[in-house]
């Protein structure tokens, strides 16, 4: 072999090698569950909880994601503003932004709610993270009004900020006794698998809407 032809197959060589190790260093796509009881997995056992099956069922789509469980159990809406910044390191691709169940629970105002989710919409963007918002219903019995304010919140920051709403979490599960923890407020391991069922078409999207999506 001549001296350039072997100076060719080097330059391959070393080509095939780079590619080769950037390829072995491409990381899975980043996703952050952010909020409550409901994302934390509370009375759930390990593997059982909604970050880990929604991981699960993105990866058996064929999906390379990784799923971080940031659900606080009693967490506000307060609460998830104060820690948002470190609760969503640098480098995540999407944030899954659930929160205002325990408002509702504790007839905190919906302009309160509204305030913090919108401030943390506003952090978020500021950030260049993309969201997809969890919405929640109010029960009834805190009245036309609480209700009408409080569930009118989350399609109206979703259309401020752009992002795509999911409009009820526990969409499937209320309601359904075998679905639920004996609390009668938890999903159950198979309250979760009937929400990550219903919630997959969407995460997708979201997904497949970020650059580079996996």
């Amino acid at each position: 072999m001549s001296f350039k032809r072997r100076v060719v197959a080097g330059i391959l060589l070393i080509l095939a090698l780079c590619g080769a190790m950037s390829s072995s260093r491409a990381e899975p796509f980043k996703i952050v569950g952010f909020g409550d009881s409901l994302m934390a997995g509370y009375g759930l056992g390990p593997g059982e909880g909604f970050t880990d099956k929604l991981q699960a069922a993105l990866r058996a789509k064929g999906h390379d994601v990784t799923v971080a469980n940031a659900g606080v159990s009693g967490d506000t809406t307060s609460g998830g503003l104060a820690r948002l910044d470190w609760s969503v390191p640098d480098g995540t691709q999407l944030v899954i932004l659930e929160l205002g169940a325990n408002d509702m629970l504790r007839g905190v105002s919906p302009d309160i709610a509204r305030k913090n989710l919108d401030a943390m919409l506003g952090k978020l963007k500021q950030r260049k993270i993309p969201v997809l918002l969890a919405g929640m219903l109010a029960a009834p019995n805190l009245g036309v009004e609480y209700k009408t304010a409080f569930d009118g919140m989350f399609p109206d920051l979703a259309a401020k900020y752009g992002v795509p709403l999911y409009p009820f979490f526990l969409d499937g599960v209320v309601g359904q006794p075998g679905l639920r923890l004996n609390d009668g407020l938890h999903p159950s391991a198979k309250g979760i698998d009937r929400m990550v069922e219903r919630i997959l078409p969407t995460v997708e999207k979201a997904i497949a809407a970020v650059p580079g999506g996996a």
